[in-house]
């Protein structure tokens, strides 16, 4: 270890020696990845080597925070300081280092140590330290509170605070250390140094079981693009027992990211890969074939059994409250077992692996599949035998959540979303006649699946034409063009470019979902998008989808910095209020929406059947979507962004940086590292990675 770095641990070393706990700084084994993300206030410093994997994030501004997240057991360790009337400004000085710490019953701890400066303040007021699992610590971010098992009591010796403990059921735990180098510590008051700065060596680590990397060579196929970002980002977040959705809030298993992520990154990952995302949904299907959501592990499953059973097992627990990714599984499955010629050619030995779950007999992962599939073809029955707005797939009951969009207003209040029943459900059962004709279920079908199977085809006729049309939305013309006037007017934007791209004609879109009462709810959305990436719309519902998502916002969703994931001109003025720039699914920019879009323009570019003037229209909607791709591209493999409008130009604003938005974005979403195998189509040359 250099000797500067040596010299900063001295004195957390002797803390830590007192505390009967030993620490040793890991060298690199050089095939870590270290990488750095400067959003808005959030700096973001990444390390993956070996047993570690931590990422640190230092928050600027008035309410200044440090943490540090491990995808082991989605576990972190954080430190909260009180409000300033002055932003102050971390500064990383030099690249963050492995870290093993041993407890003091000698289990080790990995993680990593950093050194850090402070400005813009004389005096940082600790206010809360949070250990735990990283869904513990975004509680307290976003309510200011946590459980009070997992307190924690620092221990102060001269210039070192530590903050240590077990799990909650006695396993190896979690230790957070600040060594203030310059300035001066006061109890929970750290004093500037007589320079104005603040200077802390930072070391911190988890006791969770670490997770197995996965290579670049076991991850990366040569077709992936050479963007060292995307990839950094897709590295820190792939692991052979699943991937992980984004960091530094989800390090762990999310099923509709996952399969999202391997659809759109399949011709840019090695088949390893790719079994590796799909194997990890398999195997954690609910009995009844649903999708996993979410997972619970580590520290937070132990609290979930506390609440529930008053024991302290850490057995995973599985949220199967989403509806979308039920339907997702079977159209990814099948684009690589029955359509990638490397997936066909191993598919059935994949099939045959068992899966890894635990507190039950392990399955085939054919057994599996065919699970989801029954799941589908139940689901989907009543429709198809009465094609009726009460008989499509609702969101759960008692729930306001249930697909991607899954912040409470992200629906709009909608009870049947347009993407779930218009696109997904048809897709599923398309993919499982599909599986069907190629034989290659038939080890895992009984002795009644393949009648009912073979109802597949007929049922995906009844919905592909019965389903997207109860969310057709016709908006009069001169209602459309008042709609405009006055909702530009609110958001503060011009409208001249909005009313061009209507004319004199009537604005027709699909809804983004029904409400209880089946009437549609008229938001403008980017889940179209999905429609071009899993089905074959006819030319006139292709240009009548393109139209409505390329016109400029506010009449559609195209903006300067990106497309906006929604738009309520046309709906009511309530609807309006909970879908704004500063909404987690408002008028804001999704990366991986845009790679949907992307990805679906060029599927259906692809197409032989199409007139001149929709394929000049489709190639016109691509140029315009990856200039406004290309214009946010530092923010490219983030979750999301926002955006103000000045000089006449919409500005990206990162999601998180104001303080009226409800929520912060990751600087590494697993889905967000698409462009990876999604080429574009008119590089740019001396783009700044």
């Amino acid at each position: 270890m250099p000797k500067q770095s040596m010299q900063s641990t001295s004195v957390l070393h002797r803390v830590l020696q007192l505390l009967g706990v030993g620490m040793v700084a890991m060298p690199l084994c050089g095939m870590g990845e270290s990488f750095d993300v400067d959003e808005g206030l959030n700096l973001n410093s990444f390390l993956r080597d070996g047993p570690v994997a931590a990422h640190l994030l230092l928050r600027s501004g008035s309410d200044p925070r440090l943490l540090v997240a491990f995808p082991a057991g989605n576990s972190g360790v954080g430190l909260w300081f009180s409000h300033g009337s002055q932003p102050v400004t971390w500064t990383l000085l030099g690249r963050p280092q492995p870290l093993m710490v041993k407890d003091e019953r000698g289990r080790a701890l990995y993680g990593m140590t950093a050194e850090v400066s402070v400005t813009g303040t004389q005096d940082l007021f600790i206010k809360q330290a949070v250990l735990s699992s990283v869904r513990v610590l975004r509680d307290y971010q976003a309510l200011g509170t946590f459980p009070p098992e997992i307190a924690t009591q620092p221990t102060i010796l001269n210039s070192t605070i530590t903050w240590a403990r077990d799990r909650l059921d006695g396993a190896a735990g979690y230790r957070l250390g600040i060594e203030i180098t310059q300035g001066t510590l006061r109890a929970k008051h750290v004093a500037a140094a007589s320079n104005g700065r603040i200077v802390l060596k930072i070391s911190a680590a988890s006791g969770e079981a670490p997770l197995t990397p996965l290579s670049d060579a076991e991850l990366f196929d040569d077709r992936a693009a050479a963007d060292p970002l995307a990839r950094h980002a897709l590295t820190f977040l792939s692991y052979r027992e699943k991937f992980l959705a984004g960091s530094w809030r989800f390090n762990t298993y999310f099923g509709r990211d996952t399969l999202m992520s391997v659809r759109l990154l399949m011709r840019a990952l090695n088949p390893q890969a790719v079994e590796a995302g799909l194997g990890a949904v398999l195997t954690r299907l609910s009995p009844q074939g649903e999708v996993a959501h979410e997972e619970d592990i580590g520290e937070f499953a132990i609290l979930d059994h506390l609440r529930a059973a008053k024991s302290k097992s850490d057995a995973p627990v599985f949220d199967y409250k989403m509806i979308d990714g039920s339907f997702m599984l079977a159209p990814v499955a099948a684009e690589w077992l029955l359509d990638d010629e490397r997936g066909r050619s191993q598919a059935a030995r994949f099939l045959a692996r068992t899966d890894g779950r635990t507190g039950e007999a392990p399955r085939a992962f054919g057994a599996d599949l065919v699970r989801n599939l029954r799941f589908v073809l139940q689901a989907a029955a009543k429709f198809a035998d009465d094609p009726r707005a009460p008989n499509l797939i609702a969101l759960k009951v008692g729930l306001p959540v249930g697909q991607w969009r899954d912040s409470n207003t992200g629906l709009a209040g909608g009870r049947f979303p347009y993407d779930v029943n218009a696109v997904f459900v048809p897709a599923s059962l398309d993919a499982v006649g599909r599986f069907l004709g190629s034989g290659l279920l038939d080890p895992y079908l009984d002795a009644t699946d393949h009648e009912i199977f073979a109802r597949a085809d007929a049922m995906a006729k009844v919905w592909r034409a019965k389903a997207a049309p109860m969310f057709d939305v016709n908006v009069a013309s001169a209602a459309a063009r008042s709609d405009i006037a006055r909702y530009a007017a609110a958001v503060n934007v011009p409208d001249a470019a909005a009313l061009r791209s209507v004319g004199n004609s009537a604005v027709r879109f699909h809804a983004l979902a029904l409400g209880a009462d089946a009437r549609t709810i008229p938001v403008v959305h980017s889940d179209e998008g999905f429609e071009l990436l899993f089905g074959r719309p006819s030319p006139a519902a292709l240009r009548r989808a393109v139209s409505a998502l390329m016109r400029p916002f506010p009449a559609g969703l195209l903006t300067d910095v990106g497309v906006v994931v929604a738009n309520p001109v046309y709906s009511t003025a309530a609807i309006q209020d909970q879908l704004t720039r500063n909404a987690y699914h408002g008028t804001v920019v999704w990366s991986w929406q845009q790679a949907v879009l992307a990805a679906g323009l060029q599927r259906q570019l692809a197409r032989s059947d199409l007139p001149p003037t929709l394929r000049e229209l489709l190639q016109s909607a691509e140029r315009q979507l990856w200039a406004a791709i290309r214009s946010a591209h530092t923010l490219r493999n983030s979750e999301l962004w926002s955006w103000t409008f000045a000089d006449g130009h919409f500005r990206v604003a990162p999601f998180g940086a104001n303080a009226a938005d409800a929520d912060e974005s990751n600087a590494a979403q697993l889905w967000s590292t698409v462009y990876l195998a999604i080429p574009d189509p008119e590089p740019v040359r001396n783009i700044e990675h």
